[in-house]
């Protein structure tokens, strides 16, 4: 185990945070510093945009995903390398606007038509 990871490692476990966000924490910063072929240490913020935009037009992970992986490189960049400032050059997303679902008059008629369900005739 490299000193980096178990040095992020450590700071998880010091947090109390779940064995299951440790996972994730770790394999997130190790497939970032997989995709440059550079120890994480090594790469910028210029890197970390570059990641970002891989993801969002190549990968296409959903939104809960993605902001777990920002977590995960913002943990490894402001407390693992106590880079303060590498937090506001890796930003979350905004979860997106989802539409209600719009039924048309004629599902809207069939439903209507549609005899009670056995739940409500036996009340």
């Amino acid at each position: 185990m490299t000193y980096l990871r178990q040095r992020m490692l450590e700071e998880l476990q010091r947090r109390n945070y779940s064995e299951n966000t440790i996972r994730g924490y770790l394999r997130h910063v190790a497939n970032f510093a997989q995709h440059f072929h550079r120890s994480p240490d090594q790469l910028s913020s210029e890197h970390v945009r570059e990641y970002q935009l891989f993801l969002i037009h190549e990968k296409k992970p959903a939104w809960s995903s993605y902001n777990q992986i920002v977590a995960a490189l913002r943990f490894f960049y402001t407390t693992t390398l106590q880079r303060e400032f590498m937090r506001s050059a890796i930003p979350f997303t905004r979860r997106p606007r989802q539409l209600p679902v719009i039924l048309s008059q004629t599902e809207v008629a069939k439903l209507l038509q549609a005899p009670p369900s056995l739940k409500s005739a036996s009340c």
